[in-house]
């Protein structure tokens, strides 16, 4: 058994192990595998900002362990064991992982190692900790579940997360005609305006820089980050999918919700331009759609902008899809989480997060 760091040689081989994880599974559906790809080409715009180090555990001659270990410049204190993969629950191969993680960590100056973290919050975080039974949607992690043993045996500090669903049969309104009237006369929403996209990215990584800048795991992203992840989805989304809430004209915040592509999906089909075409064929084939983010600036917190979103978002989805999931929200952020609790049916399922000091 060794470890094998990736190079152009055996690239392929890296790639093919992780598809194979994803297509033809039931219960999965591999959506990310083009970034993954971008990042190992060095043809995506975060490739300026992260180091990486692709490897490959493989026992006589076969693959069973793969991650990307990174470390991106602007979360200086963590070294990442990202996309994160293997067949079977091999210690012994992770603690080969584990301690080319530890020697990279040092080499950059990190103290802690992250597991699951995908070079950004935007890109992936988590993996699945319960409903392992379920099928996968859109954005969100599905793994086995020995794959927290590799993680709880070696002494990482779990961060559990948590995510919502409701019932939208079961929503005749979200709020008062008063309380509606009051926060249209201090809050406007927008749809983005595609025909002016670097724009419109520009305005949606400046309000997540501020909404975000104490969250965990969070770091400061660039315009031309999020206007390559916008292009990448832009031919899948609407203008209605991503909102921004306005006040005397300003942005203040953002929702991005969208349908579960998933839905649309083949086992063993990859996200891409036939995703497309089915949802321009079949785009009532969807039945949930997904809150995926929110986040408004921090003055204008707790002042009825979130409510607004909400608002604006219900009347465009009611009638339309039969439930709706959020994203994942950290158990420790009580306030999210109580949003969450107040506007949902429960939990729909738990995910985690790893953190470890380094060595």
């Amino acid at each position: 058994m060794k470890l094998i760091k990736i190079d152009r040689k055996n690239k392929k081989q890296f790639i093919d192990f992780y598809e194979d994880k994803y297509l033809n599974n039931p219960l999965k559906r591999n959506s990310m595998s083009a970034l993954l790809k971008d990042l190992l080409n060095g043809k995506s715009e975060v490739c300026k900002m992260v180091d990486l180090e692709p490897v490959m555990v493989v026992e006589s001659g076969k693959i069973i362990m793969i991650s990307v270990l990174a470390y991106a410049h602007r979360l200086p204190e963590f070294l990442q064991i990202g996309f994160f993969e293997a067949s079977k629950l091999d210690m012994d191969a992770f603690k080969l992982i584990l301690k080319r993680a530890n020697a990279l960590a040092k080499e950059k100056g990190a103290s802690k190692i992250s597991g699951s973290l995908n070079i950004h919050v935007n890109y992936g975080l988590g993996f699945l900790d319960s409903d392992y039974d379920k099928k996968q949607s859109f954005g969100m992690p599905h793994n086995p579940e020995y794959y927290h043993d590799f993680f709880n045996y070696n002494n990482f500090v779990p961060i559990p997360m948590v995510s919502y669903k409701k019932d939208m049969n079961t929503i005749e309104r979200l709020f008062s005609d008063s309380l509606i009237k009051k926060i249209e006369n201090r809050y406007t929403v927008r749809g983005v305006n595609f025909k002016n996209l670097k724009k419109e990215a520009q305005i949606y990584t400046e309000i997540n820089n501020k909404a975000f800048k104490e969250h965990l795991f969070y770091y400061e992203r660039k315009t031309e980050e999020d206007l390559e992840l916008f292009k990448d989805f832009q031919f899948l989304l609407k203008s209605e999918n991503l909102l921004f809430v306005e006040k005397d004209g300003k942005p203040v915040g953002f929702m991005l919700w969208y349908p579960d592509f998933h839905q649309l999906m083949n086992s063993n089909e990859t996200v891409g331009l036939k995703t497309v075409i089915k949802n321009k064929i079949h785009p009532n084939r969807i039945k949930t759609f997904k809150i995926v983010e929110m986040g408004v600036i921090p003055e204008e917190q707790n002042k009825g902008a979130i409510l607004a979103l909400f608002n604006h978002c219900f009347k465009l989805t009611k009638d339309k899809y039969e439930s709706f999931q959020s994203g994942w929200v950290l158990e420790e952020n009580f306030k999210s989480k109580n949003f969450g609790i107040k506007w949902s049916d429960g939990a729909d399922k738990y995910y985690k997060a790893y953190i470890k000091d380094v060595k």
